[in-house]
């Protein structure tokens, strides 16, 4: 039971700084913060993902390149250019491995007001902090496992970001409805979602890259959206103006 509250825990949390901060901050501008600010959501994405911590500046340009060539063979990942799903992940991690590095040239378009704290992200995407946490969750399983099969979430654990990712990037490009008619295959993976923290609204997300709220329809609640409203009130972030949302922009 440890293992499972553990294990949930850290999917959520992790989950909670990629749809917030590199999603829908970095890659989307869907508010604006301060940098004090940013740096708070830096060093909690680095607590929270772990060993699987995600650039947000990379994350961020590679994302706007998906919007920008959906379904294309420029898109960084696209089912309808992989053979399967660790095809996939593995073009995935190579693009992002060369925008994270710097070795990649990328459109300035696509680094426009992106976040940016290269000694931070040297420092956090390094292999010494990755093993670090691996230790953590080895450890943490050594003394709260009960059973075999819970050392099967380990694996997971460690691989978390790309994991949610991989979630979206591919079933939600395969399975799932369509609220809008889109010149892509973005599908809305489930009715409810409860599990990917609103991402899994994906068409809608298509259609509407830089809404605050990913849900549309009565029954596509958005978990983070309260967050948003709440952070707004807080000053931590800034809403933009009520109906301020740019559709079918290129990110």
């Amino acid at each position: 039971m440890v293992i499972l509250i553990f294990f949930f825990g850290v999917w959520y949390a992790s989950l909670f700084f990629q749809t917030f901060f590199h999603h829908r901050y970095a890659s989307h501008a869907a508010f604006k913060m301060s940098q004090g600010w940013e740096k708070v959501f830096y060093v909690g994405s680095f607590i929270f993902q772990g060993s699987s911590y995600l650039s947000p500046r990379a994350y961020a340009v590679m994302h706007r390149m998906h919007h920008a060539y959906t379904d294309t063979d420029k898109d960084p990942h696209s089912p309808s250019y992989s053979k399967n799903l660790m095809d996939m992940m593995w073009k995935t991690y190579v693009i992002y491995a060369g925008i994270s590095n710097r070795t990649t040239e990328v459109d300035a378009k696509f680094t426009k007001n992106v976040p940016d704290w290269a000694k931070f992200d040297k420092f956090a995407g390094s292999i010494w902090p990755r093993l670090f946490w691996v230790a953590c969750y080895v450890t943490f399983f050594a003394f709260f496992a009960t059973s075999w099969w819970q050392w099967l979430l380990l694996p997971i654990l460690i691989v978390m970001a790309p994991v949610h990712g991989a979630i979206i990037n591919w079933y939600a490009h395969k399975f799932g409805y369509e609220n809008h008619d889109m010149p892509n295959t973005s599908k809305n993976l489930l009715p409810i979602d409860i599990l990917m923290l609103g991402e899994s609204y994906h068409n809608n997300h298509h259609k509407f890259p830089s809404a605050i709220n990913f849900g549309r329809k009565w029954h596509e609640i958005d978990p983070i959206y309260p967050f948003i409203l709440l952070f707004g009130k807080l000053h931590i972030i800034q809403l933009p103006a009520k109906g301020a949302v740019v559709e079918n922009r290129e990110w």
